[in-house]
């Protein structure tokens, strides 16, 4: 009996070796991540690889992916050859680019090294003449949605990562049936782990009406990573949603668990929904047979596209309206467009640097940067929920602001209710407003998308709202961190061990 139990243990390491080699050699990745997932292996053997089956494979290499990098592209050169960037600077060349002043900010000047990074790494088109509007409540944004989806004559494209068939569920799908009967076009998707029970009654009837729906890549077996978190809704060329409310009650307000849901979405009108539409058509004709293709259905000409504004709206002054860029970053672009775009911006702070984030995981590089920031006497000023719905996480963030606040940083604790809020505000004419989380998660591994505004009156907007919130937070100062208990610290400090993972 002791040779075998003696023989299984030898097998047992042979394999842990074997599949840490797998991890270094054929992963190739970051480092700090392969530690945690060595050690992970190493100390939980074979449930230990499972987990990095689900949570840590690279799917990166997958030629899925690949195709799907390969495929966007070919839409985007479709895009730009029908001639739809009239009103981005897209085909400009660069080093033109470089020497102009495009964001006419004052104050902002020095901003157009920005907007360089994202056109060049992300093509993320720099638009003018858009109207934007902010939401901050599920029940305002999703009654706008509504209204606007009721307004619909052409089409409806809908994708968000979580749909319950709940009271709004059920509201959005009845309304999007009784638009598919009216013929207009209805492309609707989710995401395969996000959404997994989707009433089949509601789908039916929406597919029985003339509707379309897909699922965004389904998961085989449980995969956490490489989710599309995308939250995007376009009617008719002329209206784009994007931020981070999905559908469902508790979005509203209406979780017992989670009480007032503050978030933060954006409306919008003008030129850049044509880049939301771009995404769109990407995204699903990667998951949909019936691929939507570049007509001027989808991509209205600008007279057609927007009402003419009406005095003191943003798109009337100076006849220029919000300076706005959409960017996306995934496993289905070339680089972390988000990522790199966060990390510019915190650089191009003078005076300020708010951030509002449910997850807040940072990377070194992003963490080195916050706390140097504030030891040059930037106002950083970071806020997160103080009700979690993922305890590592949380425990894990609150370790990163520990050692934040020793650097001068303020950090808050949202106690109203659950904070969604995915919220960057740079100097107070820069902002940043989308789908993506304060982590490697949303940086590295999912399929994301912000949009960058620069324009100081909507700013305004979101640093008045974002000011307005800390009347309902805690502040986590240096007395408050020294003062937690010892199990905290333990919490804390195994959470920062696996950070790399979350």
């Amino acid at each position: 009996m002791n040779e075998i139990v003696k023989l299984l243990f030898d097998a047992q390491y042979v394999i842990n070796i074997f599949f840490v080699i797998v991890i270094i050699f054929y992963e190739r990745k970051n480092p700090a991540s392969t530690w945690a997932w060595m050690m992970v292996i190493l100390i939980v053997p074979y449930f230990g690889f499972l987990l990095y089956l689900i949570l840590g494979a690279d799917s990166r290499k997958h030629t899925v992916f690949i195709q799907k990098l390969h495929r966007d592209e070919t839409i985007l050169r479709e895009y730009l050859l029908k001639g739809f960037d009239d009103y981005t600077l897209v085909n400009e060349e660069l080093e033109t680019l470089r020497r102009r002043n495009i964001v006419n900010i004052k104050g902002a000047e020095h901003l157009n090294d920005l907007v360089y990074l994202n056109l060049h790494s992300g093509g993320g088109a720099f638009t003018t003449g858009n109207a934007v509007e902010p939401y901050f409540d599920g029940a305002s944004k999703f009654e706008a949605l509504l209204e606007d989806i009721e307004k619909a004559k052409n089409f409806i494209h809908m994708q968000y990562y979580i749909v319950r068939t709940s009271r709004l569920g059920r509201r959005i799908f009845d309304a999007l049936t009784r638009k598919s009967r009216e013929g207009v076009e209805v492309c609707f998707f989710t995401d395969g782990m996000g959404s997994p029970f989707i009433s089949r009654e509601y789908k039916k009837t929406l597919v029985d009406a003339g509707g379309r729906l897909a699922v965004f890549y389904p998961p085989r077996f449980i995969r956490l990573n490489y989710r599309n978190h995308r939250k995007l809704a376009i009617i008719d060329g002329t209206v784009g949603y994007v931020g981070g409310f999905n559908i469902g009650d508790e979005y509203l307000g209406e979780s017992k668990r989670f009480g007032y849901w503050r978030d933060a979405h954006l409306r919008i009108t003008g030129p850049a929904v044509r880049q939301l539409e771009l995404r769109f058509i990407m995204d699903w004709n990667f998951c949909h047979r019936e691929r939507i293709k570049i007509t001027d259905k989808y991509f209205p000409s600008l007279t057609d596209r927007a009402p003419a504004a009406e005095p003191g709206h943003p798109a009337d002054r100076r006849g220029q309206g919000v300076n706005m860029q959409v960017i996306s970053s995934g496993p289905d672009t070339r680089w972390p467009n988000i990522y790199y775009a966060y990390s510019k911006m915190i650089s191009e702070a003078n005076r300020s640097i708010y951030i509002q984030s449910p997850y807040f995981v940072p990377d070194d590089g992003l963490f080195e940067a916050l706390r140097i920031a504030a030891l040059s006497g930037i106002d950083v000023r970071i806020v997160i929920p103080a009700r979690p719905d993922h305890p590592f996480v949380y425990w894990a963030a609150l370790s990163y602001l520990g050692d934040l606040v020793s650097a001068g940083v303020k950090c808050y604790q949202y106690t109203k209710g659950f904070l969604h809020s995915k919220l960057m505000i740079i100097d107070g004419v820069l902002a940043s407003v989308g789908t993506a989380n304060m982590d490697v998660r949303s940086f590295k591994l999912n399929f994301e998308v912000s949009a960058i505004i620069y324009d100081s009156e909507t700013v305004s907007k979101l640093t008045g709202r974002f000011e307005s919130d800390l009347c309902d937070c805690d502040v986590m100062d240096v007395e408050w961190y020294e003062s937690r208990s010892g199990m905290s610290k333990i919490k804390e400090a195994l959470s920062r061990l696996l950070s790399p993972l979350l």
